[in-house]
């Protein structure tokens, strides 16, 4: 294969990896917390030896599939009156024990579990300030969660919400839909948190620009396609030519 074949194979990849995650944020429009993603391309400039115009060669560019970028935009916040869905206006993740370690997430859709622990949608504790799982006994009635993550019930107080804001959240590895691995990095406590009882943010994925992206990636596949497929044609003609000179 040559240089055009190369250079139309890295495009394709870099397409087929576009289709994926936008495919993965539609999957997730309706997940609370879902934060989508992007890829990232830049240009890998290489010499095309042994040419001779000019002498030495040319630089050809290949796409290369460089990150994923992970857009930070607030989701909605939907009124639930549920006094256990907690949702973050702001910055900051909720902390959550799970069996790989902590980890950090944006979905407030808690329950209170057989043993009394308030858990996330997956079942992992819900740690509170000094991180440690938070629980509510049977006689915790009327619980409030205020602005503050301070849990109280008409027994007095309960604890209060971890929440923690990273230095750079690009850096965070997502696990699933609805996690985040620090990947190294120190959380820090938020003082004053921005927490909203009885609602839950959701993903801040809009449908409908990403099926406008999925179309505008689908047609761009198809034309590198078709550029692949003409660049097959080319070279057997070329090939056909030099054997019927032969």
């Amino acid at each position: 294969m040559d240089s055009p074949g190369y250079i139309i194979l890295s495009r394709l990849g870099a397409q087929m990896r576009a289709q994926s995650m936008t495919a993965n944020n539609l999957a997730n429009a309706d997940t609370p917390g879902f934060r989508a993603t992007r890829p990232v391309f830049a240009e890998h400039p290489a010499l095309q030896r042994h040419g001779q115009h000019p002498r030495g060669g040319r630089e050809v560019d290949y796409s290369w599939d460089r990150a994923s970028w992970r857009d930070e935009a607030q989701g909605p916040i939907t009124r639930t009156g549920n006094p256990l869905d907690v949702a973050l206006a702001g910055e900051g993740f909720f902390a959550v024990d799970t069996p790989r370690g902590e980890r950090f997430t944006r979905a407030g859709r808690f329950t209170i579990g057989a043993d009394g622990r308030l858990l996330d949608h997956n079942g992992h504790a819900v740690l509170n300030e000094a991180g440690n799982p938070i629980a509510i006994s049977p006689g915790d009635t009327n619980i409030q969660i205020r602005g503050d993550g301070s849990i109280r019930s008409d027994n007095g107080e309960i604890g209060r919400l971890r929440v923690v804001r990273f230095a750079n959240n690009q850096t965070l590895v997502a696990e699933g839909d609805r996690l985040f691995d620090a990947a190294g990095q120190q959380p820090e406590q938020i003082a004053r948190p921005g927490v909203m009882q009885g609602a839950v943010e959701g993903s801040n994925v809009q449908s409908i620009t990403e099926l406008t992206r999925m179309m505008a990636e689908v047609r761009e596949f198809q034309f590198a396609t078709q550029f692949a497929e003409r660049e097959g044609e080319r070279i057997q003609t070329a090939v056909e030519r030099i054997l019927r000179r032969r």
